[in-house]
């Protein structure tokens, strides 16, 4: 009989590494990642807790890597869960980077491994809260489609309208949060296409989260945090328990929607905390 695997992109630290330390033993993890360094660390922490458990390098931008590792994981057995939580920040890289391996990288990570996945199954698509944060009439939702059809188009739209946006970081700014609003957009989309199948999509959008990636946010984001009704950051291993809950299978009818993780910091700006 077949042992289920679990894939985890982003898996080698992080809220991605915390998420697979909760998921049941008697299951494969494959933590996978760019930082081969990374990967082997997080592979010998998870094996010393008791896991069967393997690396492989990925970059989720470029489709044929996705392809590989999805091959890689359903040699190994019956691929049950999948987090895509390989992603990258303002802080990290350009608008046009941050497209291809946010919102691109979910597309491919989506479609090449729900073809290899059955019934009762679930991919979870991680967002983030910066998904929420522009005004709708800002957003090309009409060019979201282009993503499975015409990539450089999609991207052409996308970073248009990130130009509005006065100065570097925040152009890139505003290309990841619509990159991260696409991931909403695209799991939700999944959720229907795949449902048919037996594959649950959902996505889950974190806040600010003090990991390496969201310190490195916090000069600019931190303002969010006094928005949140404990007014602090998120740990690694909060998100991780919640991103291992929401992918858990037993969790059969969560499906089609977005899971705002953020402390309540979005809804506290918004109305809340809103100031006077």
């Amino acid at each position: 009989m077949k042992k289920n695997v679990c894939v985890i992109t982003g898996g080698g630290s992080g809220m991605g590494l915390e998420a697979a330390k909760y998921m049941p033993k008697d299951k494969i993890i494959v933590v996978a990642g760019r930082t081969v360094k990374k990967l082997e660390k997080a592979v010998e922490e998870l094996k010393s807790l008791g896991y069967e458990a393997y690396g492989h390098a990925v970059d989720t931008g470029v489709r044929e890597s996705v392809r590989q590792l999805a091959e890689y994981a359903a040699s190994l057995g019956e691929i049950k869960n999948v987090i895509n939580a390989a992603g990258m920040s303002p802080a990290q890289t350009d608008g046009k980077t941050l497209l291809r391996i946010n919102a691109l990288g979910t597309v491919y990570v989506n479609e090449e491994f729900s073809r290899l996945m059955n019934k009762g199954s679930v991919i979870v698509d991680v967002s983030s809260n910066s998904a929420y944060s522009l005004p709708s009439f800002i957003i090309p939702k009409k060019a979201y489609p282009l993503a499975e059809t015409d990539e450089e188009a999609f991207m052409e739209k996308i970073l248009k309208r990130a130009k509005l946006a006065k100065g570097d970081y925040q152009r890139a700014g505003f290309a990841y949060a619509m990159s991260k609003n696409f991931v909403c957009w695209y799991a939700k989309k999944c959720a229907f296409e795949y449902g048919k199948k037996g594959i649950r999509v959902v996505s889950l959008s974190p806040g600010l989260i003090a990991t390496d990636m969201g310190n490195a946010e916090k000069e600019n984001g931190g303002y969010l945090i006094g928005f949140s009704a404990e007014e602090r950051m998120g740990t690694p291993e909060e998100l991780g328990y919640a991103l291992a809950t929401v992918a858990d299978e037993r969790n059969g009818y969560l499906a089609g929607v977005d899971i705002l993780c953020d402390g309540g910091s979005t809804n506290g700006q918004k109305e809340f905390k809103k100031k006077k």
